[in-house]
């Protein structure tokens, strides 16, 4: 990650605490209620889900880029210690099969490079009949707004990092091996219009 990447990771918690304090956060916690278990968080950032993982669940945080993970890992040690970090993309998670019951993707599958790989190794990591937890910006379903999120998403990319405002990340669940088991459609508060609209739920590994 160059200089625009260790910029946003520092700016990052900055250009987000709008839609956080207008409801993300709670969205966050009211998803991750439901983890149980041996969990995985992919994707993590600089550790905006850490307040909302009850005390017992056994707890795996994976990030990529070495400047989120800086922030993640001070975070780690003042609110989870004892949490195993591993730098690893959700396209390459180094974990043998079937090793969590819960898997947490929160803002990530817009920015991944490879959506249908990381999704196929989310799959690979969860125990049969495990929990794939979302929360994401995708595709609008109203035509009008996709074309501008596809006009947009050039500039979407150039300046969020690599994030695409135009995925159509919930019928991409559903080709990686995933049931839907809930699905809430709403809005990403504080958003631009080209990435409000905002999906959260939770799938089943098929």
């Amino acid at each position: 990650m160059g200089l625009r990447g260790r910029l946003f990771a520092a700016m990052y918690n900055w250009l987000i605490a709008g839609s956080e304090e207008a409801g993300l956060r709670a969205r966050r916690a009211q998803l991750l209620a439901s983890a149980t278990g041996r969990v995985l968080e992919v994707g993590a950032g600089t550790g905006a889900n850490l307040p909302f993982f009850a005390a017992d669940v056994d707890l795996t945080v994976a990030e990529p880029e070495e400047p989120m993970a800086r922030r993640l890992a001070k975070k780690l040690s003042e609110q989870r210690p004892k949490t195993a970090i591993v730098h690893a993309p959700a396209e390459q998670l180094p974990f043998a099969d079937a090793q969590f019951d819960v898997v947490v993707s929160t803002l990530v599958l817009c920015t991944v490079p490879d959506q249908q790989r990381a999704l196929r190794e989310l799959r690979r990591v969860l125990k049969p009949g495990g929990r794939l937890l979302f929360i994401e910006h995708v595709r609008s379903d109203d035509p009008k707004v996709a074309r501008w999120q596809d006009r947009l998403n050039g500039f979407s990319r150039a300046t969020a990092c690599g994030c695409n405002c135009n995925r159509a990340t919930l019928d991409a669940i559903r080709a990686g091996g995933f049931a839907i088991a809930s699905v809430e459609k709403s809005e990403f508060p504080k958003a631009p219009f080209f990435v409000r609209p905002l999906i959260t739920g939770t799938a089943e590994r098929n």
